[in-house]
């Protein structure tokens, strides 16, 4: 090890004698899984209570917001594909992001509802916020770009998916 440089590949969490470290480590994950689970639960509901956002046209709308971004997204066709049917579109918006916060927020299936959170943020950015400039003004990148510690690690402590793990290694122990 040189200047504090930590080389072990591998903490085993079953280890009883944890330093500060494995578990700043082990836990490291747990903040940005709850901000993004709160935000897509709240996005989600946002958009399903909103009295104007369901409506193919009017102020505020899914519809309008579609029209608007049309010629300013990256990839225009995409935006078409919303405008043909845009309140089955923001509906699919809208419950796609209660799936993805509620599995990263209980950890259920957790890589695969980060990488339902990415692909929502990637939309979004090469529709919504593309026009965005400079490109740091989009939130939808950043959105994307903290999904993807998640695809990686998944939800390894305080989630269904490590309760679900901890099961299956028990259940197998006790067929040895």
């Amino acid at each position: 090890m040189a200047h504090g440089i930590r080389t072990d590949s591998h903490t085993s969490y079953l280890n009883e004698s944890r330093d500060w470290r494995d578990t700043a480590t082990r836990y490291a994950l747990l903040p940005l899984r709850i901000f993004l689970g709160v935000t897509f639960i709240y996005a989600g509901v946002d958009k399903l209570t909103n009295s104007a956002f369901m409506h193919a046209s009017g102020s505020g709308s899914i519809g309008d917001l579609m029209r608007t971004v049309r010629d300013s997204s990256a990839i225009p066709a995409l935006v078409d594909l919303a405008l043909k049917n845009p309140v089955g579109f923001g509906y699919a918006i809208a419950f796609g992001e209660l799936a993805v916060g509620i599995g990263t927020l209980i950890g259920l299936l957790s890589r695969l509802a980060a990488f339902g959170g990415a692909l929502i943020s990637l939309s979004l950015w090469l529709t919504v916020s593309w026009a965005s400039s400079p490109y740091y003004y989009g939130n939808d990148l950043a959105y994307l770009m903290a999904w993807l510690p998640l695809v990686l690690g998944g939800a390894p402590v305080l989630s269904l998916d490590a309760a679900i793990r901890t099961r299956r290694r028990q259940r197998r122990g006790e067929y040895r």
